[in-house]
């Protein structure tokens, strides 16, 4: 698996972290500028310190997480632009903390005044730099998959991020039309992951909708076994069996289907809807 780095699997703690200390410290010495909470100034300067060591933790942690999201192709510059923004929310924190200590060595002679004002200025610069960074780590994170799997150093994750890949692409392009495509894909899961029972359902489904194959779906879903106790897969095994028995013309043994499910699901308002349609007509 990728080397994340010493700190790389805790970026996203870490940042959350720098988020909320960063918004609450910043609104908290705007507020102690009125003068008016008194618990505001010492809560304002405890937090935006904390906040500013935390940035330089974040920071750390995303460069030793950013090599495998990077390497992807096309994804580059997303992280890139991130690490940038990042890097900016860190020095313009590192200022703020600078000059709450600053405020700290000059509440003695009346001058603090002053230098929460300059803090309060630049935290909200830095605030605008953490939206731009976290803007950026979205985009990054959902636009580009980046680092997506890659926290626990688990194949399994990664496996579990190449089916999520696999299913989403199916979905556009059967909205797209391009159903062969789409059956390519639940065909090429269904091989990756053959003891996985949810996606031998998905690839007899894309038999029916994409191949417009009800025998072909017939013949897969004879092969699932269901888990007797998993009440939401034997519905939808059920669904799908009585769909692909109706576009054989096969209307009887598609009903007996949903009424062999039992007294469990005979107040199911899919099953109620499915055995209407096939009574229908």
């Amino acid at each position: 698996m990728p080397d994340l780095g010493t700190f790389g699997p805790y970026h996203p703690h870490t940042v959350h972290f720098v988020i909320a200390l960063a918004i609450i410290g910043v609104a908290l010495r705007l507020i102690s500028l009125t003068g008016r909470v008194a618990f505001a100034g010492p809560a304002a300067a405890t937090l935006l310190l904390i906040c500013a060591g935390a940035s330089v933790v974040a920071v750390q942690a995303g460069l030793d997480a950013h090599g495998p999201a990077e390497r992807v192709p096309g994804a580059r510059d997303a992280v890139v632009e991130h690490e940038e923004w990042g890097i900016r929310t860190r020095n313009m924190l590192l200022i703020v903390a600078a000059l709450e200590l600053i405020a700290l060595g000059l509440i003695r002679l009346g001058k603090a005044r002053y230098a929460h004002m300059a803090s309060a200025v630049v935290g909200l610069g830095a605030l605008f730099c953490l939206y731009e960074a976290a803007e950026h780590g979205g985009e990054l994170v959902y636009g580009y998959a980046g680092g997506v799997g890659l926290q626990r150093k688990d194949p399994a994750d990664v496996g579990r991020l190449l089916l999520a890949g696999l299913y989403h692409q199916a979905e556009v392009d059967r909205a797209a039309g391009r159903t062969a495509e789409a059956a390519a894909l639940a065909d090429l899961a269904a091989q990756r992951f053959s003891g996985d029972v949810e996606v031998q359902l998905w690839r007899a489904e894309s038999q029916l909708l994409d191949r417009k194959d009800p025998a072909a779906a017939l013949a897969a879903l004879a092969t699932i076994q269901v888990p007797a106790d998993n009440r939401r897969l034997r519905l939808r095994h059920a669904l799908l069996l009585a769909d692909a028995l109706a576009a054989t013309g096969q209307r009887d043994a598609a009903r007996a289907a949903l009424q062999g499910l039992g007294a469990d699901f005979a107040d199911d308002p899919r099953v109620k809807r499915k055995l209407e349609e096939l009574g229908a007509n």
